[in-house]
Formats: structure tokens, C-alpha cells, sequence
């Protein structure tokens, strides 16, 4: 296995390379409504069905927080570690778009609601060497924009602001990461954390979640080189294609004796290579001043109290002790990974089942089921009561573990539980050893020559035979007890 803790480097033509990395994710804040006005946020609504007067920017309308936008930003910031600040502050961020009736966007750059923070990754879930902190600069509440619609008419684009207004958190990370393997991770752990705490569904295919990703490139031990910022990546996956081809590029141009621009890019997906979007533009370009219409967000105790009393159990704790319980550090790691996992592995285990043995049941048998499926564990056909059932038949001698795959399936089918599946089909584990005597001798006596083999040394026959005499009796043999009696018969 390749050493995790080595540093990422890419070698050009003139040498080795750094790549430093800096993640602008915006995450839309779990809420009814949007953060300056009544209208429904929900889903794949028809387009322009979900505008109030203040989000079309009509003359006199004037916004109003939304509490539970920002009560959700601040869980998020506790949930990093990160600084709450008490007082913030909303400002205009000045430019024109055609989805962007306003003509400005209300955001918090000099004021931020969170301050800075930490999330902590494995950039290899088998490796604890490659654990890392990285850096976060600040979390900003801000509303979004409007969204272009350019295939419904071949020669005009129509709008669509459905979206305007809906409240973002937008989660700045440091510049903290060095390759794309440790950006992925990143971005997995923090839309895990966003999941555990409610305030965002991470659902990057819709949207809710999307990442500008900005990559400069240095050589090691150099100050930081210029860097660019690529718009809207919608996927982990993509996010670290960016990575990787925009750190070649700039390492191209620099070789080639250019110089990298400060630009706005975006991400061709088909043809997986950026383009350039526009220059980079600085604060002062967008005229930020404090919005007149808003006064500062001032947070008292008991605000504070009860947002820190909503958190859950977030995924390094919950990690930790399933750990504790005695299953494998990578178990625990994957059983963590998503909130829906965490919880239906909780459910089970509430059931009494011995912790080590379901956490490997359901990494080896549960994911691969789902996986042939094509089903989340959501919308698993077996619920955890009736997984904890089948676990606890194999635990106390009913059924065997192979005998367990097969009722196992059967469950899959019908949804019916365990214990019936056992009884209708009279798959209860048997040990009579009479009956496991009879076919043991009955198999030796077939096969006296491997009997023979075995006793002149050749200790691998012993799995032969267990495996003979488990089929002669359609598995339902206790597999201890056909052990302990095939030693006594062969000596």
C-alpha cells in the first residue's frame, strides 16, 4: 500500500511540483422557507411557482431573517468547532445578472456569523497515519441566486427564481489541502457532518450542495503561487478531476515560461478540462457595503444553549464508540460515513446483538445485498429488528452462518422474519451425533484414501471433510460439532 502520509507532488518537465488547495463549498440550509421571505424552498417545483414579492425585488418589499436559516448556520459552525461570533452583519455584494432581480446579493464578507474552525479527515479510512486537520476560514449566511434556463427555447433563455433567495451557507475552508485525495476527503467528511446535524441534505446532484474549488500550484517549500477558482463542481468525483487537471495546466504554463491568471473558470465535464469564465474579480469590485435594510444579528445565551443542546452524536464520537464496543477501526469508519447507516446500525444494535459481529454482517453482507439491489439502506427490506433476529439465531447455534445467507436472501424476497423463514422451511441447525456420526463415517469410508493422506500429515484434508459432510447434510450440521467429531474419528 502506498504511504498515505507522503506528500502529493506532480512532477512537470522541469521538476516537482505542490499543489495547494481551497474549497468555497455553498451548502443550502435545510428550511421551510427562504432567508428573507415566507416562500417554499421544495425541490423540482414548477419554474417561478415558489416567488414571494421580496425575492422578485419589487419596490418596497423588505427583508426579514429568517431564524431558523440562522439557527442552522450556527449549529453547523458548532458541529466544525468553530468560532460563534454573536454579532454579524449582512451586506450588499453589488453586480448585475439576469436572474438576480436585486442587482445585488445579500451576504456577510467582512462580518461572518462563523468564525474559524476544523474538520478532521482520513484520507485513507484503513490508514490512521493519514489523518488531517484542515482549516476552516469562516462559514457566511448568504441568500442565493436565480437559475438561466437555456434549453427550452433555441433562441431564448428564460428564468427561472425558484432558487432566488434561498438561504446558503457558504463553508470557506483554508487553504489547507494538498492534493486531490485529501479535497475529497474533506468534502465527504463535511457533507457527512452537514447530513449528522440536519442543516444541509447534501444532495450534490440537486444542487443543495456544489463546490468552487481554487488550485495554485508552487514549488515545495515556495510562497503560495497565483491561484484560480473553478465555479460549481457538483460532485466529489469531479472536484478532484479539477484538481489534478488545472494543477497539470498551470504547471504547464509556468514551465513554459507564462504566467497563471487570477480567473474565474468551469468545468467541462465531457471533455473533463476547465475554461476560462472570466477575470477574478477582488471585493472592491462588487461596491460591498453594509445593507441598510437589515440590522446585525445579535445572538444571546439562550439562543446559543439551545442550538448546542440540538446537536447530535457526530460522526468522529459515534466512530469512537463503536470502536470502543470492539469493531474494526475501518468498520467503524464506513458504519459512520452516512447518517442513515449510522442510525439503522444503531436501531440494530439497540436490538442486543453483539456489536462485532454486526458490524461485520452488515459491511459484508448488508452493503452487498444493497449494492445488488441498487437500494439505499433506507429503503432496505430488512428492517433492523428483523436483521437483529437472523443474527441472533446464528449466535445462538439455530441456524449456521452458511445457512444464514440463504435465509438471508429468502428475507430479502418476502420480507418475512427469520425465526419464520427457519421454521417454515426446517432449517434449524441440527447437533445429533448420531446423525453427524452416520454420514462421517459413511464419508471416510468413501474416501479412505484422503483418510490416509491426512494421517500421514496432510493436515489441509481436514477442511475437505468438513466440507463433505456440511453438504451431505444441506448444511443444517453444527459445524463445531462436525468438528470436534471428525477429529475424534480420524485420530
Amino acid at each position: 500500500m502506498a504511504d498515505a502520509t507522503a506528500p502529493y507532488r506532480i512532477r512537470g518537465e522541469t521538476g516537482e511540483w505542490e499543489v495547494v488547495i481551497g474549497l468555497e463549498v455553498h451548502a443550502q440550509v435545510t428550511s421551510n422557507a427562504k432567508l428573507f421571505s415566507r416562500a417554499a424552498t421544495a425541490f423540482g417545483a414548477e419554474p417561478n411557482t415558489q416567488v414571494s414579492l421580496v425575492d422578485a425585488a419589487m419596490p418596497g418589499m423588505l427583508p426579514v431573517p429568517n431564524r431558523e436559516c440562522i439557527r442552522q448556520a450556527v449549529r453547523t459552525g458548532m458541529a466544525l468547532a468553530a468560532t460563534i461570533n454573536r454579532w454579524s452583519r449582512f451586506d450588499r455584494k453589488n453586480y448585475f445578472y439576469a436572474d438576480l432581480p436585486q442587482g445585488y446579493q445579500i451576504s456577510q464578507l467582512y462580518h461572518p456569523l462563523v468564525g474559524e474552525g476544523t474538520v478532521h479527515v482520513l484520507t485513507d479510512e484503513k490508514d490512521e497515519g493519514s489523518a488531517k486537520a484542515i482549516g476552516i476560514e469562516r462559514i457566511h449566511v448568504e441568500q442565493d441566486a436565480g437559475k438561466l434556463m437555456h434549453d427550452q427555447h433555441p433562441t431564448m433563455s428564460y428564468v427561472d427564481l425558484n432558487r432566488c433567495g434561498v438561504a446558503l451557507m457558504e463553508i470557506v475552508s483554508k487553504p489547507d489541502m494538498r492534493s486531490p485525495a485529501e479535497a475529497g476527503a474533506y468534502l465527504r467528511k463535511l457533507r457527512a457532518i452537514l447530513r449528522y446535524v440536519g442543516s444541509c441534505d447534501g444532495n450534490m446532484e440537486e444542487g443543495s450542495m456544489r463546490a468552487d474549488v481554487n488550485v495554485s500550484v508552487r514549488r515545495p517549500g515556495d510562497p503560495f503561487g497565483t491561484r484560480t477558482e473553478t465555479k460549481n463542481v457538483n460532485s466529489v468525483r469531479f472536484v478532484q478531476a479539477v484538481i489534478e487537471h488545472e494543477a497539470r495546466r498551470q504547471i504547464e504554463v509556468l514551465e513554459e515560461g507564462g504566467a497563471v491568471l487570477q480567473e474565474t473558470r468551469l468545468y467541462d465535464p465531457g471533455r473533463q478540462e476547465t475554461r476560462s469564465l472570466r477575470s477574478k474579480e477582488d471585493a472592491h469590485d462588487y461596491r460591498y457595503f453594509p445593507d441598510p435594510d437589515l440590522l446585525p444579528l445579535e445572538l444571546d445565551d439562550a439562543f446559543l444553549a439551545d442550538c448546542r443542546a440540538s446537536l447530535p452524536e457526530l460522526p468522529d464520537a459515534k466512530r469512537k464508540r463503536f470502536e470502543l464496543m470492539g469493531m474494526s477501526a475501518y468498520n467503524a469508519s464506513v458504519l459512520t460515513a452516512e447518517v442513515e447507516t449510522a442510525s439503522w446500525f444503531d436501531v440494530l444494535l439497540s436490538h442486543g446483538v453483539d456489536p462485532k459481529q454486526a458490524a461485520n454482517w452488515v459491511v459484508a453482507e448488508l452493503f452487498g445485498a444493497l449494492n445488488r439491489l441498487g437500494v439505499s439502506i433506507a429503503e432496505c427490506p430488512v428492517s433492523p429488528a428483523h436483521a437483529a433476529e437472523l443474527l441472533k439465531l446464528v449466535a445462538d447455534g439455530t441456524i449456521s452462518g452458511s445457512i444464514a445467507k440463504t435465509v438471508f436472501e429468502k428475507m430479502l424476497e418476502s420480507g418475512d422474519p427469520a425465526g419464520a423463514i427457519v421454521e417454515g422451511e426446517g432449517l434449524r441447525q441440527t447437533s445429533d451425533t448420531g446423525a453427524i456420526d452416520a454420514e462421517i463415517e459413511r464419508i471416510l469410508g468413501a474416501n479412505a484414501d484422503k483418510v490416509e493422506q491426512y494421517r500421514a500429515g496432510k493436515q489441509q484434508l481436514f477442511g475437505f471433510f468438513v466440507g463433505q459432510t456440511m453438504k451431505a447434510m444441506a448444511g443444517k450440521a453444527n459445524p463445531q460439532v462436525v468438528n470436534e467429531r471428525l477429529r475424534a474419528k480420524l485420530g
